[in-house]
């Protein structure tokens, strides 16, 4: 698809063109365009945490056509502390809680520390879905004196940096104390540790280790009173972190970040580094763009800490890379409900913009302006991250789990999707591949979810009128005359057509459409949709 006159469709290229055109504005000279993403470290990462790599690296490609170089960075903060056992993790952790996560044995044993295992969860997610970064590490930057320069401009202005926190969110916490937690040298713990003086010179921080806070244990729900151990002594500020209030800031300058998204649940502490950057580093923050939180679907937000969370590979278990890029890329500012049962839809939608694509749906088009299928389109080339791809099939993902529940014989499905026309009758070795990653999807798919058929309540008329179908549904019933029946039946039971439609495809599919019937029932076998029939 022509780019040309698309900056004003997909909010995607709106974000690049706003970049390139602020950075002009400011007279900065870019040689590497960079978009940024936290990496969490501390918890299990919810299919939540792969939207900030994805919608990152889309304003990164978006760039790149625009002709820039440009990257992704994917910042992994594991110099966080762990204030949580996460669900599924053996207790033996509470007694490393408030340490940071890269000072922690991995207690699975197959990564270096429990940061590293729990980031590599996110990390072999981007693999999956396609998401190109650059990693760096939180323990790293500090360790070899990435922000050190950002750290001791931030320190020498603690009161200043402090009463911007103050203003902006009324905490005054940080106008008593540094913005800075040292890594307490005797019980090991950050969160305990109050920072009270920075000595410039020497760029240590002295501190005391007399502090606390609650912890929990996800698995049991027990909250947990960590407390300091009372030592106090002095650290090199690369021997703690920076607060969240200041550390944002100091990574979009030293990484010379152009570009971050944020969601609902960090923007006072955005708003805060923002203020930080500009007045105490004198750098002009990145270019934001705004996303509202998923939630479940009782309306409480996706949690890192609950058990059974919901990760991005749970979503690829039963829906495909594009799916998934789909579900972030559509809209930012609309809290959505996210669940295995929403896949489905997502499958579908992915199917629906490729015939707009390919000029495939006329019927489609004709209800769409010219602006909405200019942006369906452009929203599909960014689903495949700027490399489009035609489906090989597609088959309407309730429809196919509809049919594999029904008959189970995968190759009876194949004969029936044949007979409803959403298979070719000789397919490539392509098609069979995609067809056979589909089944797979659905076969997963119902096996976690015991999908039931739709509550579609037949009324008695309904029911009344199947049990007639299903005594015309002799052996030597044509398709013309299945056709004719239903008319007749729906006539003789007095109700709409389309009620009788609506029955048949619930009863067969648990779906209030569905393919043509004729065709449907004949491919099904009448002995099979009798019985269904008749005992509705």
């Amino acid at each position: 698809m022509n780019k040309k006159g698309m900056d004003n469709i997909f909010w995607a290229d709106k974000i690049a063109k706003e970049i390139v055109e602020r950075e002009k504005k400011l007279g900065r000279a870019v040689d590497v365009y960079r978009t940024e993403m936290g990496l969490g470290a501390s918890g299990i990462p919810h299919v939540g945490s792969a939207g900030d790599g994805i919608r990152s690296f889309v304003v990164a490609l978006a760039l790149k056509e625009l002709g820039y170089k440009s990257e992704l960075i994917a910042f992994s903060d594991n110099r966080d502390g762990l204030r949580k056992v996460p669900a599924g993790f053996p207790a033996s952790l509470r007694k490393d809680i408030g340490k940071p996560v890269s000072m922690i044995e991995d207690p699975f044993g197959c990564h270096k520390n429990f940061g590293e295992h729990v980031s590599s969860l996110l990390i072999d997610a981007f693999e999956k879905i396609g998401v190109k970064y650059n990693l760096q590490t939180g323990d790293d930057a500090y360790r070899n004196g990435l922000l050190d320069k950002e750290i001791i401009e931030i320190l020498a202005n603690a009161q200043k940096a402090g009463e911007i926190i103050r203003k902006l969110t009324n905490q005054d916490k940080y106008t008593q104390q540094l913005p800075f937690l040292p890594i307490c040298e005797k019980c090991g713990r950050i969160y305990t540790t109050r920072a009270y003086k920075f000595l410039p010179d020497e760029k240590k921080v002295l501190y005391k280790c007399d502090s606390s806070f609650v912890g929990k244990d996800s698995n049991t729900g027990e909250e947990i009173v960590i407390n300091g151990c009372g030592h106090e002594g002095e650290c090199s500020i690369r021997d703690g972190k920076l607060s969240w209030k200041v550390e944002f800031a100091a990574r979009w300058r030293a990484l010379k970040i152009n570009y971050e998204a944020y969601g609902k649940d960090i923007a006072d502490s955005v708003a805060v580094n923002d203020e930080i950057c500009r007045q105490i580093l004198g750098y002009e923050p990145p270019v934001h763009s705004f996303y509202e939180l998923f939630v479940e679907r009782g309306g409480q937000k996706i949690s890192k800490s609950k058990g059974n969370v919901f990760t991005p590979q749970v979503w690829l278990r039963y829906g495909s890379k594009e799916s998934i890029r789909l579900l972030f890329l559509k809209r930012l500012s609309t809290t959505r409900v996210v669940d295995v049962y929403e896949i489905p839809k997502y499958m579908d939608e992915v199917d629906n913009l490729s015939r707009i694509y390919y000029n495939e749906d006329e019927a489609l088009a004709k209800k769409l302006s010219d602006k909405e299928i200019a942006h369906a389109k452009r929203l599909y080339e960014y689903v495949y991250f700027l490399s489009p791809e035609k489906p090989q099939i597609r088959i309407p993902y309730r429809l196919l789990a509809g049919f594999v529940k029904l008959v189970k014989d995968k190759d009876i499905v194949k004969d029936i999707l044949r007979r409803t026309e959403h298979l070719p009758e000789k397919m490539s070795n392509e098609q069979k591949e995609e067809l056979e990653k589909r089944f797979e999807y659905v076969r997963s798919w119902l096996a976690e979810t015991e999908e039931e058929k739709e509550k579609i309540v037949l009324t008695e008329k309904q029911r009344a009128a199947l049990h007639s179908l299903a005594e015309e549904l002799r052996p030597s019933i044509t398709e013309d005359e299945l056709y004719s029946k239903f008319f007749e039946i729906a006539k003789s039971n007095d109700i709409s057509v389309k009620d009788f439609f609506t029955g048949a495809y619930a009863a067969l599919l648990g779906s209030a459409r569905g393919p043509r019937l004729a065709p449907l029932i004949l491919a099904i076998g009448l002995e099979r949709a009798k019985k269904i029939f008749e005992t509705v």
